[in-house]
């Protein structure tokens, strides 16, 4: 066991070592521990330097060569990410959501980038007098799965914990033959999810309207199962009747009202429910019905709902799943364990630095001449390819692990309270933020390095006092 990794961490870094060769599985603890101690920015050089383990001592350029050059498989690092989070999700049910994600990025000579639609600088002209007004940022866009897994301390709510990850390359700035949308590349990997899942567990595939497509919903096996929204027109189709003897079979049957038409339907009352969505308990009026959205889902039974605020804050939403067995409340609960990895998203980007490292980025030799500028990407060939769809995943994954230890050796009521003596005004917390998480297991990583140094036991009682503070300051 290295020394200075607590037995805890070890027990979790350990089972990564069938994925890499023993040299790289050395660089990868330094790696991992790094980005999980780094404060501040969060790229490879500041990474380097607050790594624990015997790597920490190698050259840099080894550590870089881990992301470029080593020989080792995203896809088998996520494996071990499944068979690590598995055990965690109770039940024969398992949540998996799927999205995508745009990591800003700066340099025209960095691998794979491209200009990428950004949602968080648009409108939909909702609250403005321009109307809508799309924007386009530069930077990477990432495609990712998580896997649901509920809070030990609030089964209600739960976080979305990244397993798999793919590259989404624009249509212009890629090779014909390698091109694949963002559903295909969620189509892909959720396959590969769907295969190392036992038999004996059910697989729920969480989408929003990019991904509630035929790409996923229409080619995906029996045993994976959707659900996400619809659109208001979404033109549905009743069961076909009996095969009348003549030409082939029917495979939908007359059509039916459109979500929109349905909620507008007064001849259909609404009926009142209770949904248990977001960790509380809200009153909505919900029509449903078991059809076929034949556009998306082929002949497969789906059983939708249409949704309506009460107070008439929030406009009318329609929902659906690919099993007619599914009730109103089990959609929209469902659909609501969505919302996770959206957090995830807001905390591996501001907490983890999730696009700070500038990783593959290409620099022309020491004396030769730069070339004349243009705009666009201008990437050297291949050069860094290797190390862009590397260091994402390296980072997600640090974001899946402090999350599973901390499941299993984490104190959240402890971490609330050390919260609310930091912080008097905050006395309404009650349960730990991810940020609590990273910084527990930040205490418990650097009480191992005072540990191994034995001239600094002594402070190791002190340092825990003001560590806190020490996180705030940085």
């Amino acid at each position: 066991m290295v020394p200075t990794i607590p037995s805890a961490f070890w027990a979790i870094f350990f089972q990564f070592s069938c994925v890499f060769t023993a040299p790289s599985f050395q660089n990868f603890l330094t790696v991992i521990t790094g980005w999980i101690l780094c404060t501040g920015r969060h790229t490879i050089s500041r990474v380097i330097q607050f790594g624990s383990g015997p790597a920490s001592k190698k050259h840099f350029s080894s550590l870089y060569r881990f992301f470029s050059r080593a020989a080792w498989d995203v896809d088998a690092l996520g494996e071990v990410l499944v068979k690590l989070v598995l055990p965690l999700i109770p039940g024969d049910v398992v949540f998996a959501s799927v999205d995508d994600t745009l990591c800003r990025k700066s340099g025209p000579h960095l691998w794979g980038a491209a200009m990428h639609y950004d949602p968080l600088h648009s409108t939909y002209g909702k609250g403005t007098t321009s109307g809508r007004k799309t924007r386009f940022t530069f930077g990477h866009n990432w495609v990712i799965v998580c896997l649901w897994v509920p809070l030990p301390w609030n089964a209600e709510r739960g976080l979305a914990l990244p397993v798999m990850f793919r590259l989404y390359r624009s249509k212009k700035r890629c090779p014909e033959n390698q091109h694949r949308t963002r559903t295909q590349l969620a189509s892909e990997m959720i396959s590969i999810l769907a295969s190392w899942i036992p038999r004996n567990r059910t697989l729920i595939v969480l989408g929003d309207s990019e991904y509630a497509c035929q790409t996923l919903v229409k080619g995906s096996p029996p045993n994976i199962l959707f659900i996400g929204p619809m659109a208001m027109n979404a033109a549905l189709f009743d069961f076909p009747g009996a095969y009348a003897g003549r030409g082939r079979h029917r495979k939908k049957g007359r059509r039916l009202l459109s979500p929109r038409q349905l909620a507008e339907d007064r001849s259909v009352r609404w009926k009142r429910c209770t949904l248990s969505i977001y960790g509380r308990q809200v009153e909505a009026l919900i029509k449903t019905q078991v059809c076929l959205w034949y556009h998306v889902a082929g002949t497969k039974p789906i059983r939708m709902i249409v949704t309506r605020d009460p107070k008439g804050r929030i406009e009318d939403r329609a929902y659906f799943a690919t099993d007619p067995e599914f009730t109103p409340q089990q959609i929209a609960a469902g659909f609501a364990r969505r919302w996770p990895q959206e957090v995830m998203r807001r905390d591996t980007k501001q907490t983890l630095g999730l696009e700070d490292p500038q990783n593959g980025w290409w620099r022309r030799r020491h004396g030769t001449r730069s070339r004349k500028k243009r705009p666009g990407p201008q990437p050297h060939r291949n050069r860094g390819h290797r190390a862009v769809l590397r260091t994402v995943p390296i980072a997600l994954t640090a974001y899946t692990l402090v999350a599973v230890w901390y499941f299993q050796h984490g104190t959240a009521r402890k971490d609330v309270k050390r919260v609310q003596e930091n912080a008097p005004w905050y006395r309404h917390k009650a349960e730990p933020s991810f940020d609590d998480m990273l910084n527990a297991a930040r205490l418990e990583l650097w009480k191992a390095r005072f540990s191994a140094t034995p001239t600094l036991k002594k402070v190791s009682s002190k340092f825990i006092e003001v560590f806190p503070c020490w996180l705030l300051a940085s």
